[in-house]
């Protein structure tokens, strides 16, 4: 697959708790060099990479993250002030406990809350599939197909594992036509990047892969 082909799918992302604005910056610079499809940051650095990057890169930011067990206030006020400092791209971590218990029409109603706070953004689940069963996995693709979110997603990377090659096959055969996949969390080479992309993933969250290709 083409350098430029992979680069155009990638949420180049920066999200760990000691990020600083001067790498946030530094990944801004690289996501508008390689005309990556956004930078995935801390909701934090929004205003800030916003006003740096104008209109050359999408900002992608994160809500709920990385445990996903916050209120669903809490999550549309997240949503909403994202949205104020100038997100372009929101992903959002679902109430996986509430799942577990059942609670089916919580999960997408907080979905739809979100959403509905995106106002016109993009809004990508993530589901953190390495705390699911699979019969949850597939519930899940229900739950957001039916949400009106525009992307299912895998992992947050900050859980016991990341994207595997059998749940994105999974999700792209489960979800809606309108629904994309993106897969995120332990993407190692761009080998893995370019298999996760042949089984169906429209996106990839990964801080490694710029650094791969130019290996």
């Amino acid at each position: 697959m083409e350098k430029e082909e992979l680069l155009k799918r990638l949420d180049h992302t920066l999200l760990k708790q000691t990020a600083t604005w001067e790498q946030v910056r530094r990944l801004c610079d690289e996501g508008m060099k390689y005309h990556t499809a956004s930078v995935c940051i801390p909701p934090c650095y929004v205003k800030k990479a916003k006003e740096y990057v104008e209109d050359k890169l999408a900002v992608c930011t994160v809500i709920g993250f990385p445990n996903g067990n916050m209120t669903t206030a809490a999550k549309v006020f997240e949503t909403e002030d994202a949205v104020k400092n100038g997100a372009d791209e929101i992903d959002m971590v679902i109430n996986i406990g509430a799942l577990k218990d059942g609670e089916k029409q919580a999960v997408l109603e907080e979905i739809k809350a979100v959403k509905q706070a995106c106002q016109g953004r993009i809004l990508k689940v993530i589901i953190e599939t390495c705390l699911l069963t699979e019969e949850e996995k597939k519930t899940m693709c229900g739950i957001v197909t039916e949400s009106g979110a525009d992307y299912i997603k895998t992992s947050t990377g900050f859980s016991t594992g990341g994207a595997t090659f059998e749940d994105v096959k999974l999700m792209k055969e489960l979800v809606g036509s309108h629904v994309k996949v993106k897969a995120a969390g332990g993407i190692q080479t761009v080998e893995d990047a370019e298999t996760f992309l042949a089984l169906g993933a429209d996106r990839l969250g990964t801080s490694r892969l710029i650094q791969l290709l130019e290996e």
